[in-house]
């Protein structure tokens, strides 16, 4: 079932979250983060925000349900220089 998002996060609101969830991986579970952030925000735009970061492959929830981002970019771009891998899409 697909959502109706009246209205989309900025991307300087975007880079915020990544950034502090980079920053305190692990340490929070998805409402402690959204309460902890240094801007305010309302809960459905960050949910827009974890949406998007999770379904990217940038965060995961480990089984007790804190939130840890995984994503980086060094391996990836050290993978995609292989010759006998290539993105799937």
């Amino acid at each position: 079932m697909k959502k109706e998002i009246l209205h989309y996060p900025q991307l300087d609101t975007v880079l915020m979250v990544e950034e502090f969830i980079r920053g305190n991986s692990g340490e929070f579970r998805k409402r402690q983060l959204w309460e902890n952030l240094p801007r305010k925000m309302m809960y459905q735009t960050f949910c827009v925000i974890f949406d998007y970061l999770f379904s990217s492959g940038k965060i995961v929830a480990d089984k007790e349900g804190y939130i840890v981002w995984i994503w980086n970019p060094a391996i990836v771009k050290k993978y995609m220089s292989k010759k006998y891998l290539w993105l799937r899409k």
